[in-house]
């Protein structure tokens, strides 16, 4: 129903009206919560609670019951946090280190989790299935080494375990086995104690240091730590209420525990009306964009960076990092220069502009395209918000509300092409991956994203300063990576197009294209994309063969390149929120890369940059994530 004639649309056969089930949970979010002002919207963007504002995926056309369950668990999550978290006493009783951080704040989420399962069944079942997501989304069920599970998701898992008794979901796989021996012998007896101070944040988290003290993690917390100011100590008034109550209503009446859990059945009643079967959560709507949020259930606590101490494990060595460069274009190259190489670079490439500007239309058409939904609300024309009619029953004289949908841009990505700028590359090849990534740059940004442009090659061939170094230290066995890197930045993701746009002519410089060592150089682009605040980022690698380097093959093992990309790319895809996909000239990178496509021609690569960025983009793209195929 709407004002001023009925412009509703009629729903798709199959289709399900989910409104019902989002203004359901929404009163459920905010009666668990205990705060009748949160906004709770859906949207395509990473599941988070930031002050009042708490983001849920958007629900899909035709749910499955899986995905309405996932959804009311992330949902009970964050507001079971808002209840039952003070952020000022976990700063405080928080340790120092990374690690011991990480399975502090792990534990913490167990803990408020574990005060709704207590009280409401409800909660507990649609915990259950939001966990049960997480670790099949991380793949936890392939993990049989030690060294590959997580210690803070296995601490988390053995508390959930003693607080609720119940046992971990059968997607987390062996990660407590695991550890389960280490833990019980190093903190069983802290453990002892966390049931007796569950409602009591202050005395559990001191529980919890003596456990990450007693499995030498952390420091004990001592008696001259600073502790909380006693106004701030969470109190039983503290925990989640249960209450009935209009969703837009300040007041907050006491209510039974079994409120929520009504709730959430009485959603289940309401979608039982369509048929639900269809499409599953997306892998977008439940990612991990590598933001540190604490505050965002249902995603697997991974270390600030990922390639902390990597090369140790992998056995990767640099024989020295001191000749190594990490350096703009502009400092390469004088500016009339850069002019002149990009003149170069737009005559060359002047039949293709047309094309290339084809597909950069297409993809700047796909990308406005994507919008969030969201509402504006109290219009005095649009659609009929029921969810408002309370107020005409208690005071007949207020006027009807009503509402309209607004569309968003997508927004809050960023983009890394990182290019191969190897001897291989030279000709055709790299001036065709300048310019499409010239041109995307252009595109992306028009619709918002930002783009950063990044090349990588050595500074010399056979080695350079590196191997003369090594020479005079007596030639020592398997000295590593024996050549100086030189990682080029063409476009930073904050540079307006319009001043980088010359940079990229470098790229046709005499001499500047040298040799590739790729694992090394995902590992600075990847390391510069954590660095970023956007929630999404993407890094696309363009090149054209795998790794080589005379210098470091000839004194090392021939696969010593190839086996780090290898754990490198293994890293990201598998550890990292950025999401990585590679384009390959004429050299199959489906090898090495899950997302990943072979091109035979390098007059291919505009449109299939562009086929894989507007694939990730689309709505469906971003379900099922980019096919791995080959073009050409």
């Amino acid at each position: 129903m709407s004002g001023r004639g009925d412009n509703s649309k009629p729903r798709p056969a199959g289709t399900v009206d989910v409104e019902p089930f989002r203004r359901a949970l929404t009163g459920c979010i905010r009666s668990i919560a205990g705060d009748a002002e949160i906004e709770v919207v859906f949207a395509n963007e990473r599941p988070g609670l930031t002050g009042e504002r708490m983001r849920l995926p958007e629900i899909s056309k035709r749910p499955t019951r899986k995905e309405l369950s996932v959804t009311r668990g992330l949902g009970d999550s964050m507001a079971l946090r808002k209840a039952c978290h003070n952020a000022r006493i976990h700063a405080t009783m928080s340790p120092q280190g990374a690690d011991a951080r990480a399975i502090f704040d792990a534990v913490e989420q167990a803990r408020v989790e574990a005060i709704g399962s207590l009280r409401m069944s409800g909660v507990a079942d649609n915990l259950a299935s939001m966990l049960d997501e997480k670790y099949a989304r991380a793949n936890f069920g392939n993990i049989d080494r030690q060294a590959d599970a997580p210690l803070e998701e296995a601490v988390a898992l053995i508390v959930r375990e003693k607080l609720t008794g119940q046992k971990p979901p059968a997607t987390a796989g062996k990660v407590l086995d695991l550890w389960r021996d280490f833990i019980e012998e190093k903190a069983a007896g802290d453990m002892a104690n966390l049931s007796a101070t569950v409602n009591d944040q202050q005395a559990f988290a001191r529980v919890v240091r003596d456990m990450l003290s007693s499995m030498d993690v952390a420091e004990k917390y001592g008696d001259d730590d600073v502790e909380p100011d006693d106004q701030d100590t969470q109190t039983d008034e503290d925990q989640p209420r249960s209450q009935e109550q209009d969703e837009n209503s300040s007041d907050e009446d006491a209510g039974s525990d079994a409120a929520p859990a009504d709730e959430n059945e009485t959603a289940d009643e309401q979608m039982d009306e369509g048929e639900m079967d269809g499409a599953e959560i997306s892998e977008d709507e439940m990612s991990d964009d590598g933001e540190d949020d604490s505050e965002t259930p249902g995603e697997v606590k991974r270390p600030a960076h990922p390639f902390d101490d990597f090369n140790e494990k992998v056995d990767y060595t640099v024989f020295t990092e001191e000749f190594d460069e990490i350096i703009s274009s502009e400092e390469l190259c004088d500016e009339a220069e850069l002019d002149r190489l990009r003149a170069f670079l737009d005559k060359q490439l002047a039949h293709l502009q047309g094309a290339v500007g084809r597909l950069a239309n297409r993809l700047q058409r796909r990308l406005m395209a994507q919008q969030n939904r969201s509402w504006e609300f109290d219009l005095e024309e649009g659609y009929l918000d029921s969810a408002r009619l309370t107020r005409m029953i208690i005071d007949p004289m207020q006027p009807l509300s009503f509402k309209r949908e607004k569309d968003t841009n997508f927004r809050d990505t960023v983009v890394t092409l990182l290019i191969d700028n190897s001897g291989s590359m030279r000709g055709r090849p790299i001036t065709v991956a300048a310019t499409c990534a010239d041109i995307l740059a252009r595109t992306l940004e028009r619709c918002g994203v930002k783009v950063e442009i990044l090349g990588f090659t050595t500074k010399a061939w056979k080695g350079g300063q590196s191997r003369e170094k090594w020479l005079a230290s007596g030639k020592p066995q398997t000295p590593g990576r024996l050549n100086d890197l030189r990682h080029i930045i063409y476009k930073s993701a904050d540079a307006p197009w319009r001043r980088a746009r010359r940079n990229l002519g470098l790229m046709m410089r005499e001499g500047l294209l040298k040799e590739n060592i790729d694992g090394e150089a995902l590992i600075w682009a990847h390391n510069r994309l954590l660095g970023r605040p956007e929630q999404r980022r993407i890094l696309m690698m363009i090149s054209d063969g795998a790794p080589v380097d005379d210098s470091t093959l000839s004194v090392n093992p021939g696969n010593y390149l190839e086996r780090h990309l290898r754990a490198v790319i293994e890293q990201i895809e598998t550890r990292s929120p950025v999401e990585l996909l590679a384009i390959g000239i004429g050299h199959d990178v489906t090898r090495y890369y899950r997302r990943a496509v072979t091109i035979v021609d390098a007059d291919e690569l505009a449109g299939a940059m562009t086929e894989q960025l507007a694939s990730l983009f689309d709505d469906e793209g971003s379900r099922r994530g980019p096919a791995m195929r080959r073009a050409g």
